[in-house]
């Protein structure tokens, strides 16, 4: 029986599915469609535009679908959090509308290609449940179901659900899924690379040449030329002319795989109460297991990541008991100011540069469906939604009351960063621990391993210069600015950040 937590965060649905490693590009090429990023967004879009006779190019910084992809809770849904309400208000009623039009739209097309191809994915149609634990979100929930109502939206009201948890209500949308995503990944890229389209693993995009045919120029200095390029890369390669550093924020989010003691009883669950809490079941090994989930917080403000994996493992014992620790991993999300992605032209005046981003830990349905706005607009075709997600919107309220706090934030945490005390020596530092200490007089990074070597780098983040915090549980150096993440080595796990941190000899530095 396996009752320790295990120790690195590894999501579980690489385990059955295999993908071949594609080289780095090493020289000029050119093509129809060049999509910098390797995710379902970038997945998704290369298919639908291969399939259209484009000659399509994925450059993928890591490798393709290792990123926030492979590190989903995979809900196939519309129901993102208690969010109808909220559209309604900022955005009308026609625009919420279009917003659960557009993902359910992106579930139909996931589910007629399952069927069309018959793949092994585990797809299972659940329905989609957000329950109340207290008086103020059992309100929450009403208004929330007033805006399922007058959306038209397929809806229950309970008074209980079948969760050993006492709850007051929940709110139910009808007829959603979930799926194993990399199993359902594998075909549409086999299709893509059958089709012609092309994969170049290890290849970071660093810039873009604004021309009448764009070009793409990645780290070794080598280029992609091609009549539209698509940026989704989840946080922008190409971001400072659009300022989408400051107009989004990082979060990350954590997940349990356990076998346990009780049966779960079926359906995806999600909190309305803080902290935040997700359920559901999946498939491993031919035994089930429960995903457990939540305990968000902006990047790099967790003073210590692991009490977030403790939390989500006493829930798990209090409701269903845990019989066994399976796997544990983490993932990091973008949220817009008005927590609608940005999808679409990167500024008016450059049609022929795409964005997709911000999908705010709600990527299965929102990735295929900005693969599928993306795909319309350089196809010429309408698409509804497009002035929904248009990326060069700012509305007032609330963009603006959440601009002004976020980049406040980002300040404070700039200055704290710089004059903040260290108390940890090198010396002190037990094995596989990391803690920022002081080396000649000046703030940095140190982890040592299990067999005693060191590893200290510069924490300062080369993105915009914030002082990066240790991540204890995965691990990595952690910018609280804007999200950037780091390696033990400083190499970039996560951006906007696109250069490593520098390394420091300790021998000489010291």
């Amino acid at each position: 029986m396996k009752n320790q937590m295990p120790s690195f965060p590894e999501p579980f649905w690489r385990d059955s599915v295999e993908f071949d490693r594609y080289d780095s590009l090493d020289k000029d090429t050119e093509a129809d469609v060049v999509i910098v990023g390797g995710g379902i967004t970038g997945i998704t879009a290369g298919y639908l535009l291969q399939k259209e006779g484009m000659n399509v190019v994925i450059l993928e910084a890591s490798n393709i679908l290792n990123g926030t992809t492979g590190h989903t809770t995979a809900k196939i849904t519309a129901q993102h959090d208690i969010i109808y309400d909220e559209l309604i208000n900022h955005f009308g009623l026609e625009k919420a509308h279009d917003y659960y039009e557009a993902n359910m739209r992106a579930k139909t097309f996931i589910e007629d290609i399952i069927k069309e191809h018959d793949i092994d994915c585990d797809y299972k149609e659940q329905d989609a449940i957000i329950y109340s634990t207290s008086d103020q979100t059992q309100m929450n929930l009403e208004t929330e179901w007033k805006a399922y109502e007058q959306l038209g939206i397929e809806r229950d009201f309970l008074d209980d659900v079948p969760l050993p948890i006492d709850v007051k209500g929940a709110l139910v949308m009808k007829y959603q899924a979930q799926f194993h995503p990399l199993k359902y990944l594998k075909h549409l890229v086999d299709d893509f690379l059958q089709n012609g389209g092309t994969i170049y693993e290890k290849t970071t995009a660093v810039d873009v040449q604004e021309e009448a045919r764009p070009k793409v120029i990645t780290r070794p200095g080598h280029k992609v030329a091609a009549q539209y390029v698509i940026s989704a890369s989840h946080f922008p390669f190409y971001d400072f002319k659009g300022g989408y550093f400051s107009r989004m924020y990082a979060s990350r989010s954590y997940v349990l795989g356990i076998k346990a003691n009780k049966e779960f009883p079926g359906g995806m669950y999600l909190s309305a109460d803080q902290p935040t809490r997700s359920l559901r079941s999946a498939s491993y090994n031919g035994e089930e297991m429960i995903i457990v989930g939540g305990e968000g917080h902006k990047t790099g403000h967790g003073t210590n990541t692991m009490k977030h994996y403790e939390a989500l493992q006493d829930f798990a014992n209090r409701t269903f008991g845990i019989q066994e620790f399976l796997y544990r991993w983490s993932a990091q999300d973008l949220t817009t100011l008005d927590k609608v992605p940005y999808i679409g032209r990167f500024k008016s005046n450059e049609p022929n540069i795409l964005i997709a981003t911000g999908f705010r830990k709600w990527g299965m349905t929102t990735s295929t469906a900005a693969a599928q706005l993306l795909t319309d607009i350089i196809l010429k075709k309408d698409n509804p939604s497009e002035e929904l997600y248009r990326p060069s919107r700012f509305n007032a309220d609330p963009s603006l009351r959440k601009f002004v706090g976020q980049n406040l934030d980002v300040a404070g945490h700039f200055v704290k960063g710089k004059v903040g005390m260290t108390s940890k020596s090198i010396d002190d530092l037990n094995p596989e621990e990391g803690a920022v200490v002081k080396v000649d007089g000046e703030r940095a990074g140190a982890y040592k391993d299990k067999n005693g070597k060191l590893y200290v780098v510069n924490t300062t983040c080369t993105h915009m210069g914030c002082e990066l915090e240790w991540n204890n549980g995965e691990h990595t150096w952690d910018c609280p600015c804007h999200g950037s993440r780091f390696s033990i080595e400083g190499d970039v796990i996560e951006g906007p950040a696109e250069r490593p941190l520098s390394q420091i000899d300790v021998e000489d530095g010291s």
